[in-house]
């Protein structure tokens, strides 16, 4: 039976993770702006300069927690008409956006998926050549080593998976433990502190 200074320390802590969820969920709010917000973005982060250096013509790729897409066109213009875009994320309104921006742009290359990044089972092993999970893990209440698993999953022995955290705790999900034991799982190729928070990844060699 738990004393009353027990049940007080249980009630503290699970104030403290509601309060942390409540500042991530504002945060996972934040980063799936409107549509009609990605102008004003693309003058600061423009998307095709973030992920050109890895995205080749006739890849696959995979955009997970995609959003509203602001990435995701970019990605379908960078591999082209033979190569293919998974977007993939939990947000069915945000899918649907994103499914009618790429349908008016004439885009046939992005197959949208409304589901967690814990599980993309409709994408096969060792098939992606470049996987973008920006902004992915921090927004993840939970499942989030579902999420990695996922990642070296579907990734090519010669893929590479760009990470990164849109803010660490207590914002986000991630800490600097978790997100430095998830780089551990990889090989890294550019970044990783914490303080970037984001990194180049690859599979490990086996």
């Amino acid at each position: 039976m738990k004393t009353s200074q027990e049940k007080h320390k249980v009630e503290g802590e699970k104030q403290l993770e509601d309060q942390t969820k409540s500042k991530a969920s504002r945060w996972l709010w934040l980063r799936r702006s409107p549509a009609l917000l990605d102008a004003l973005r693309r003058l600061f982060e423009p998307p095709k300069r973030l992920i050109e250096p890895y995205v080749k013509d006739s890849q696959v790729v995979a955009d997970l927690g995609c959003g509203s897409g602001y990435c995701t066109l970019a990605l379908a213009e960078l591999v082209g008409s033979e190569g293919k875009v998974y977007a993939v994320d939990l947000d069915r309104k945000c899918i649907r956006a994103l499914e009618k921006r790429a349908n008016k742009s004439g885009y046939r290359n992005i197959e949208v998926h409304a589901v967690s990044a814990a599980d993309v089972s409709f994408i096969k092993d060792r098939s992606v050549d470049f996987v973008l999970a920006n902004g992915l893990l921090c927004s993840m209440a939970d499942n989030r080593q579902s999420a990695v698993n996922e990642i070296k999953r579907i990734l090519k022995s010669t893929g590479q998976a760009y990470l990164s955290l849109g803010f660490g705790l207590p914002l986000g999900f991630v800490g600097q433990a978790e997100w430095e034991k998830t780089l551990e799982e990889f090989r890294v190729e550019q970044g990783g502190s914490y303080k970037e928070k984001w990194a180049v990844v690859s599979l490990r060699k086996e």
